[in-house]
């Protein structure tokens, strides 16, 4: 436990150097650009590419998008049952299902903050999204970059299946570095590395009545995403995600989704099918054993809704 603790220090430690290297870096470089070919300089001002994506949330994954200065944002998202009982079950909606309710603000610019809670494990989850680069209309930056990551804390009981020896095993952590860019004004596309750690994974005593992990701590995987609209308020979302990491037992499968999304002011609704169960991205990249090769789909939604302070 000492040497985790150590090791996932030290890594938070070099992604904030990281982050606060580049942060530096944008502060220093001026806002405006002088043309010295003219007898007086002109001052230009940098023009960004605004609405990337139309909010904060992709189906499973969260987007480049930060929203603007004193945005509060409250987020309701919900995943159905397995859809393969068909009629037996309403196709999985009167099978269990996954919920969360996030709330998120942006106290300062570039710099969103949340909360949020879901009954999966009945976890809580803290997030934080940071815009490092934002692409320019004139292609100067040819794409937008954001960072995100959140600590989730396992608030279940203790007993023989959670095996919890201390508070810092209830932990996980998610972090992703996406980068998107706007082809056009229908047409936006994503990619996002991003890993996953648990400071403790649910196992197995061996006969020697030490806990055994069915999965590693550490997992890495990618993310696809695209968006493409087909009027000034509805566009058709698409996600793909893929985890790299090799585990002893239990590999999780990777995830194909594909859904529709309508917005209006203030609001923005998402309803797809998909094979990713739960909510936060690190369950699914490191649990999801629902595999679409055998028709394991289920229905999903995200709601949405934007105030400004």
């Amino acid at each position: 436990m000492k040497q985790q603790n150590i090791y996932f220090t030290t890594i938070r430690s070099i992604a904030f150097c990281l982050l606060m290297f580049v942060s530096l870096g944008l502060v220093a470089q001026d806002s405006t650009q002088v043309d010295n070919t003219s007898p007086e300089p002109v001052v230009k001002k940098k023009s960004f590419v605004k609405n990337t994506f139309e909010g904060n949330y992709l189906i499973d994954n969260q987007t480049v998008m930060v929203d603007v200065k004193g945005t509060f944002e409250f987020a309701i998202q919900h995943r159905f049952g397995i859809a393969s009982n068909g009629f037996r079950d309403l196709f999985g909606l009167f099978a269990g299902a996954n919920m969360r309710l996030g709330f998120s603000y942006v106290p300062v610019k570039n710099l969103l903050i949340g909360f949020g809670a879901s009954n999966d494990r009945m976890q809580v989850d803290w997030d934080v999204k940071y815009a490092l680069l934002k692409q320019t209309k004139d292609n100067a930056m040819p794409v937008s970059v954001t960072y995100f990551a959140n600590a989730v804390m396992d608030t279940r009981k203790q007993d023989a299946t959670t095996l919890f020896s201390s508070l810092s095993d209830r932990f996980s952590y998610f972090n992703q570095l996406l980068i998107a860019r706007k082809i056009s004004d229908k047409f936006s596309i994503q990619v996002g590395p991003s890993l996953s750690h648990f400071n403790n994974l649910e196992g197995y005593l061996d006969s020697a009545g030490k806990v055994r992990p069915f999965m590693k701590n550490d997992n890495f995987a990618i993310s696809f995403s695209g968006r493409y609209k087909i009027s000034p308020q509805t566009a058709i979302i698409a996600n793909y995600d893929q985890p790299l990491t090799q585990n002893p037992t239990n590999n999780p499968h990777p995830n194909i989704s594909i859904g529709l999304e309508m917005r209006s002011s203030g609001h923005d609704f998402e309803v797809f099918v998909g094979n990713y169960g739960s909510i936060l991205p690190q369950n699914n990249t490191v649990f999801n054993q629902n595999d679409f090769t055998k028709g394991q789909f289920l229905i999903g939604f995200n709601i949405t809704r934007l105030w400004n302070f």
